[in-house]
């Protein structure tokens, strides 16, 4: 899987619908403001209301932004260029946003980042690919894509072309379902989204989109080991090829996830499976790409599910088959910090955990006291697989 080390950033317009005052937008904007990176306004028509302390950046086609929109690459050299000599020539003069606010006041505490400079690009055909390269090397920090009917194909070649540059790809979302297209593109997908709403539980959804690709794992030791007899259990197909170190969060209790390897490493009597995770009994728990939890029994052909490593980076695939047989089964119970949690799998060499070294761990050669890969949180309850947080709930 590739990496990219960059931060997602959620960048909301807010909806201004007919007969919207200014003091609804502002409230909404401060009900979602810890939710999102950047806010797409006009800074001097909210001038007064944006001396509030918001500690959000502005990206919008004024001087007054943050992160300043041009209209081409021509005004980017210019104005970019001219930007950074004149810091590098007189440091004294540099000109420098608040991320706060635009107070102009003196403030010992206050946060300075310089100006960003990018271009807003409509893309309809491979010629406008190549000037977003030209726009990148005279030195764009970002770039606006604007895609309207294919969004893969272009898309694609827009990261392939601009991975390893320093210009950040943000692209115009319409929908949830494009919110999580694009941050998937080419396993890399672009750096932000920029989308219009008014709906809090909209961007709270397009949050976990980006939170999702990222897990804490961390080593549990093993505190107990049962062979439990004969029981159902799930074999995940999936529709993608999977890397060693890779596998599915799955466990007894939803806040209590165990990393169970996929089934790229053969034995001496199986070749390898590289879409396959033997994942475990038919009530345990994995999440989904929505945030919710499923059942391992609820996973059917088309179902989409995360794929995780060890080093908690995650990404989305499809299943092609779920498969439920009757198979021996073993219990192991694990602790990570005051947490402890269950996983119940099959009894066999080619189901696998790994282990603190990130060291494929056969079930079969699991001991207690081994330490192996898992999630864990603070317990909540579940309401059709949503999260609760404030409800009790005690899982044993």
């Amino acid at each position: 899987m590739k990496e990219n080390r960059r931060q997602k950033k959620i960048i909301l317009k807010p909806s201004s619908k007919p007969n919207t005052s200014k003091e609804n937008i502002l409230n909404f904007i401060d009900k979602v403001k810890d939710k999102i990176d950047l806010l797409y306004i006009n800074p001097s028509e909210y001038f007064e209301y944006l001396q509030n302390d918001l500690n959000l950046s502005i990206i919008y086609p004024s001087d007054k932004a943050n992160y300043v929109v041009l209209d081409n690459a021509e005004e980017l050299e210019n104005r970019s260029l001219n930007y950074l000599k004149s810091i590098d020539n007189n440091k004294e003069n540099e000109t420098e946003l608040m991320t706060s606010s635009f107070r102009e006041q003196e403030n010992k505490n206050r946060t300075f980042v310089k100006k960003q400079f990018g271009v807003y690009k409509k893309v309809k055909s491979n010629k406008d690919v190549e000037e977003i390269k030209t726009i990148s090397e005279k030195g764009a920090n970002f770039v606006i894509i604007d895609v309207e009917d294919w969004k893969i194909i272009p898309l694609e070649n827009i990261i392939a072309t601009l991975q390893g540059t320093n210009t950040e790809i943000f692209a115009l979302a319409k929908s949830i379902e494009e919110v999580e297209t694009l941050f998937s593109v080419l396993e890399l997908g672009v750096d932000g989204i920029i989308i219009e709403s008014d709906d809090e539980n909209e961007v709270s959804k397009i949050q976990h989109i980006i939170r999702k690709f990222s897990f804490n794992i961390a080593p549990a030791k093993i505190m107990e080991i049962k062979d439990i007899g004969i029981g159902e259990r799930v074999c995940i197909d999936t529709v993608s090829m999977l890397c060693e170190g890779e596998g599915m969060l799955i466990g007894n209790k939803s806040n209590f996830l165990f990393l169970v390897h996929n089934e790229s490493v053969g034995s001496s009597f199986t070749s390898p499976r590289p879409f396959r995770v033997n994942a475990g009994a038919v009530h345990s728990y994995t999440i989904t790409p929505d945030g919710t939890t499923k059942y391992l029994s609820e996973l059917e052909s088309g179902s989409q599910i995360l794929i995780v490593n060890a080093k908690g980076m995650a990404r989305i695939v499809s299943v092609g088959r779920a498969k439920i047989e009757s198979r021996p089964l073993r219990l192991f119970k694990a602790i990570c910090g005051s947490e402890i949690g269950t996983i119940i799998v099959q009894n066999a060499e080619t189901i696998r955990f790994l282990d603190k070294n990130h060291k494929i761990l056969p079930v079969t050669h699991t001991k207690i006291g081994d330490e192996i890969m898992i999630f864990s949180k603070r317990p909540s309850g579940r309401h059709f697989g949503m999260e609760i947080p404030d409800e009790y709930i005690l899982e044993k």
